[in-house]
């Protein structure tokens, strides 16, 4: 089950229902299930005193995966600085505030099936899957 929150902040994700589906089917494409995950957006000050608290890292970003997977069953949390996706979305994605939020969803879906964006490599590969679960998502739109 995919559940949605928000902590500091006002806002309200628009076709809840479609990414829930959206996501179930990147996981299952990855040979995985859906099990227990929040996706809470929150501020990018929210999100800095959690890198800072668990990660032990002082900087910002745009999203933290805490990963509790069990076998093929992803379960997790996923924090979202909407702050840090508005301001990326301006930059990267000419202003789609949707196409960027749903690009740093499936992100932290990737995450937990296991992908790592450490190495150049490891970027790489992350960002082809991205894209190809980005064209997935306009299927959903249809």
């Amino acid at each position: 089950m995919i559940r949605y929150f928000t902590e500091d902040i006002v806002f309200s994700l628009n076709g809840k229902a479609l990414t829930k589906q959206w996501l179930k089917e990147v996981a299952a494409r990855e040979d995985r299930l859906i099990g227990n995950i929040n996706i809470i957006f929150c501020s990018d000050s929210y999100l800095l005193e959690i890198n800072r608290k668990f990660l032990s890292h002082d900087y910002y970003t745009d999203i933290i995966t805490f990963d509790d997977c069990e076998g093929t069953t992803l379960n997790g949390d996923l924090f979202i600085s909407i702050d840090s996706v508005r301001a990326n979305a301006e930059e990267y994605a000419e202003g789609r505030l949707n196409e960027e939020l749903d690009r740093v969803m499936v992100h932290g879906i990737l995450h937990l099936i296991g992908y790592d964006d450490h190495t150049g490599k490891e970027q790489q590969l992350m960002r082809s899957k991205e894209n190809e679960y980005l064209s997935l998502r306009k299927k959903f739109e249809k």
